[in-house]
Formats: C-alpha cells, sequence, structure tokens
C-alpha cells in the first residue's frame, strides 16, 4: 500500500470540560522556574518567553483512503518542514515501510539538523504511519511492537493539586520545583517546605518525584538533593539545561545515592546512546511526540535496556501514542500523565484531547485496542480542530 497523501496543520485540542473545577490554583502560586529565570522580566511565567505556536496535526492517507494521524507540538516550523520537505519525498513510499521512512526523513533533515524543530516533525510523521500501519493490519500498535509487555501500566501525575491526584487514586505524584536559583536561599528554603508539605500530605506509602524543568547548574542541583534527601524523592529530573552533558557527568558524580532522570528535551537517538554509555542518568525520558517517534523511542527503550536504564516517557499517558508504547516496552516501567491531569473535581475523562484516548483509572491504565492507536476520530473532526 502506498502513501496517496500527507498534510500537516497547526490545530487545537485543549480539552474543554463540562464539569466546574471544585476551586482554582491560587493567584499567587508560583509557576516552576526555567531557564529565563534569571531575567526578571521572564521570571514569573513560563508563558511569558515560549512560542505562541499551536499544536500539530499531521494526517497520512495511504490509496485505499484509510488515513493515520500523528500529533506534536511547534506549529509554526514544524508544519513548514513536513509540508514543503517531507511530504515531496515520502509520498508514494510504501506505507508500511516505518523504518525506511524513518531513515529518510533523519538523511533528509542532515544539512539543517534532525534535532529540534526537526524531531517534532518526524515524530508526527512517524506516529501517523504507526496508526495507518495498525489500521491496515486492523491490529493495536501495541501487538505490532510486541504485544502486551505487562497487565497495565502503573501511572504517576504531576502538578501541584496533590490532594487531588490521591482522591484519584494515584500510588506516586511529582511536584514541579518551585524556586530556582534567581530566588536565592529563601527560594532554596521555600522548596524544601513545599516538598516537606507535599510528602507529610501523601505520607510514606506514596512515591514523590521532583521536576526543575531545564533551570537548575550543577551546584544547585547538589544542594537541592542534599537538602531534600529527609524526604526520599523517588528521583530529581530534568535539572540542567539538556546540552550540558558535561554538567550532568559532574552532577552524576556529586550526587552516586541520588536517583537522577531527564530527556523530555533530548531528541533522536544519539544523545540517548551518549548517556547510555556514560550512565549519566538512571531514568531516560524521551516524549514521543518530540523525540522521533514510536520508531525512535523503541531504539531508546532498547538502548536503555542492554544499559540498565529504564525508560518513563514524558507525559506518556496523555496521549495514545505514549500508552501503546509503555504498554509493549519492558524498559518503560511508569507512565506520567502531566498535561491537564484534571483540576479538583473535573473527571479525567473529560480531559482527554483526542477522542479514543485511554484514561487512568486508580492509577493504571490499559491502552485501547482499536487498530492503529484506537484513535475515533474523522477527516471533519480534524478539519473542525484546525486554526
Amino acid at each position: 500500500m502506498k502513501i496517496k497523501e500527507i498534510k500537516a496543520a497547526e490545530i487545537d485540542i485543549s480539552p474543554r470540560p463540562k464539569t466546574q473545577p471544585r476551586s482554582s490554583p491560587p493567584p499567587d502560586q508560583p509557576d516552576s522556574p526555567s531557564p529565563m529565570a534569571r531575567y526578571p522580566a521572564y521570571r514569573a511565567r513560563r508563558s511569558s518567553w515560549g512560542a505562541s505556536w499551536n499544536r500539530v496535526g499531521c494526517v497520512i492517507t495511504a490509496d485505499d483512503g484509510t488515513f493515520g494521524v500523528g500529533v506534536t507540538i511547534n506549529g509554526g516550523p514544524v508544519v513548514k518542514i513536513i509540508n514543503d520537505h517531507f511530504t515531496q519525498h515520502l509520498v508514494g513510499e510504501n506505507c508500511m515501510a516505518t523504518e525506511k521512512l524513518f531513515d529518510m526523513m533523519f538523511r533528509m533533515a542532515a544539512p539543517y539538523g534532525s534535532t529540534g524543530p526537526t524531531s517534532y516533525a518526524i515524530s508526527a510523521v512517524d506516529l501517523a504511519l504507526w496508526d495507518l500501519k495498525g489500521k491496515l493490519l486492523n491490529r493495536p500498535v501495541y501487538e505490532l511492537l510486541g504485544g502486551p509487555q505487562k497487565e497495565s501500566i502503573f501511572c504517576y501525575s504531576t502538578g501541584f493539586e496533590t490532594e487531588w491526584y490521591m482522591e484519584l487514586g494515584f500510588k506516586a505524584t511529582k511536584l514541579p520545583l518551585p524556586y530556582g536559583p534567581a530566588d536565592g536561599l529563601e527560594g532554596l528554603n521555600k522548596n524544601e517546605v513545599e516538598v516537606a508539605r507535599t510528602r507529610e500530605l501523601i505520607g510514606d506509602d506514596i512515591e514523590l518525584m521532583l521536576d526543575c524543568w531545564m533551570s537548575l547548574d550543577v551546584e544547585y542541583t547538589v544542594r537541592l538533593a542534599e537538602l531534600l534527601r529527609p524526604y526520599r524523592l523517588k528521583w530529581l529530573e530534568d535539572y540542567l539545561i539538556p546540552e550540558d552533558f558535561e554538567g550532568f557527568a559532574q552532577v552524576r558524580q556529586r550526587l552516586p545515592w541520588q536517583t537522577l532522570a531527564t530527556g523530555e528535551h533530548w531528541y533522536m537517538p544519539l544523545p540517548f546512546s551518549m548517556a547510555a554509555n556514560q550512565h549519566l542518568v538512571d531514568i531516560f525520558q524521551p516524549d514521543v511526540l518530540w523525540a522521533g517517534g514510536i520508531t525512535s523511542c523503541v531504539r531508546i527503550c532498547h538502548l536503555a535496556e542492554a544499559a540498565g536504564i529504564s525508560v518513563i516517557t514524558h507525559g506518556g499517558m496523555n496521549y495514545p501514542y505514549g500508552q501503546h508504547l509503555a504498554f509493549a516496552m519492558p524498559a518503560i516501567t511508569w507512565g506520567e500523565r502531566s498535561e491537564g491531569v484534571s483540576p479538583p473535581g473535573v473527571p479525567p475523562e473529560e480531559m482527554v484531547a483526542i477522542p479514543g484516548t485511554a484514561v487512568i483509572k486508580d492509577g493504571h491504565l490499559v491502552p485501547n485496542d482499536a487498530p492503529g492507536f484506537g484513535i475515533e476520530v474523522s477527516k471533519d473532526w480534524l478539519e473542525s480542530v484546525a486554526v
């Protein structure tokens, strides 16, 4: 079966829950620190400096009219890479040849780089191809990847609404770091207060993690970890600028006792291979919508497993793509629900962005077993969410 058409467009699939939340975040709740927090004008909110591009929907149609859907972010440049470059070379190719098509995109992008926006574009195309392949074979993607490896996926929540996450049945939760280096010693101490409060709230039988979102340096990371050692963090995450491999090596050396995780801003398999060779972290966190899609993340899982490193994909439970990958891969031990876990009182079913996405129940998830990724959309629906 040949590829007849590839089309990418910016989309808006933001959930619009019907239920009113019980409460709203307090107005003085700090946003997590970021790489730009050293500049006062950008310290308060990440949204003050981030790109305002929409999400991307990529639809690949086969000769017989069957189509697959892939999704990613950073619409502005990503849509152009897909429509203006990849499409003209991939149309007419065998739509089942996911390895060849991934390799073609990787090599076509070599003159301007396969990471960053290019990796997002490769991800969207690759995910659409796997969705299409599953539909043509009438099998869920997780079966094409080797079949179910686990009975269900153990899931954790990310956010500040800890009490609500406990009510939903999560047995592990991740707290965004409230303060960073720009907040000085006062902020460092406030971080301890917030982590101590969360640990007291959840007790000793719930795992607790901390997400630092590229905002720290080596010194601050070490001081923070030592200060928080009594609270038994499961892991410390995403603490340095992603390209700082020397910094990751220094943190690993200075914190041999702390479980370390990163990788949501590493793109394609190469940086994971480099990190695996040096065992810089204990947990890899690629995002299947960003790091090159299913084809790339399967390779990352195999690299990790060979090196004795776990994989917990970034936001893996937000969409069906990561759900299917986690269900099949032995290297993936947990699943993260980070994007709109749901405000307090809002049923998680109302926070689904793509119809057909399975919902976490009592801290566990089993993916939709419909063909492809189980995405239940029509082309009319796709047209309706285009912007």
